[in-house]
């Protein structure tokens, strides 16, 4: 059985073939993204220029699941179209224009499901880890062991969000950043809480922003799944990119040209999160929320 699942992102929309296995895993056949970027005008309401790229987007993705025979699909909304005044309207721009259902969830449902995904591709460890997800409009963060979720909690705070509120200069400027931390210390308050009640001295990174520092910092991968990378290396990274200018990262052939913009506030909130949770190791997952709903389909069957 192949199937299919679409995650509309705040900024990308990305789309999953797989095809379902006796044994309870599942083979890739197609992955593609598409940067939409629906909160291009705010998260507030979704503009008329992002609001027909989301549809059209989604035109091509059904077209790509019709030709490569995909029987059941899950398509899954997050906080671009929980926040957007008209995110209902989208939704049903999109049935009317595709058929497709877009199934909203909440943050913590999408926290579960990251929880899930990940799971399937980082390797053993022992102990609890905290999970981060950066995506445009919300962050995810999951304390957890392999098998249990002890705390789990969605915050409006993607790099999108981020990046209109806190960056008004380009580097990023000592008041830009006194200004972000200090709205990230109020803000992840419950997140810190949690961290005083679990040590999780491993982060499991999930999405974009990781792939940007797994990218820059492994030569070499030697799982396809997972990527481990030591602080001290994030930190050689993390210095060179909050310093530079917008055309200075333009320059770097190892970031994608969606990242360029929004790179730099998303480094100034994993570093606040390894400082907060006295992290030293990070592991890439390869894997989030969407092959966490393939889990879930096919468990449904």
């Amino acid at each position: 059985m192949r199937l299919g699942v679409i995650d509309c992102g705040t900024n990308t929309f990305h789309l999953l073939i797989a095809e379902a296995q006796d044994n309870g895993q599942f083979n890739v056949l197609f992955k593609q993204r598409q940067y939409v970027r629906l909160g291009q005008n705010g998260l507030t309401f979704i503009g008329a220029e992002p609001f027909q790229r989301g549809i059209t987007c989604i035109e091509s993705f059904k077209k790509i699941m019709a030709e490569n025979g995909v029987s059941k699909v899950s398509t899954f909304g997050t906080e671009a179209l929980r926040r957007a005044t008209n995110g209902q309207d989208f939704i049903q721009a999109v049935r009317d224009a595709t058929g497709i259902e877009i199934q909203m969830i909440t943050g913590d449902e999408e926290a579960r499901l990251i929880h899930l995904g990940v799971m399937q591709a980082v390797p053993p460890f022992l102990g609890k880890a905290l999970i981060m997800d950066i995506g445009g409009g919300s962050v995810e963060f999951i304390i957890c062991s392999e098998e249990e979720v002890f705390w789990a909690q969605s915050f409006p705070i993607g790099v999108q969000v981020l990046y209109s509120a806190f960056q008004k200069n380009d580097p990023i400027s000592a008041g830009d950043l006194a200004a972000l931390e200090w709205h990230l210390e109020q803000t992840l308050e419950p997140l810190f809480e949690a961290l005083r009640n679990h040590e999780t001295p491993m982060l499991l990174g999930a999405s974009g922003s990781f792939e940007v520092v797994e990218d820059f910092l492994v030569e070499r991968k030697h799982h396809p799944l997972f990527s481990i990378v030591p602080v001290d290396d994030y930190y050689y990274l993390h210095s060179k990119m909050i310093a530079s200018s917008l055309a200075e990262r333009q320059r770097m052939p190892k970031l994608p040209a969606e990242r360029i913009e929004l790179i730099v506030v998303a480094f100034v909130l994993i570093d606040f999160v390894i400082r907060k949770a006295g992290i030293r190791q990070i592991i890439t997952s390869a894997y989030a929320m969407k092959e966490g709903i393939l889990k879930e389909m096919m468990k449904e069957g």
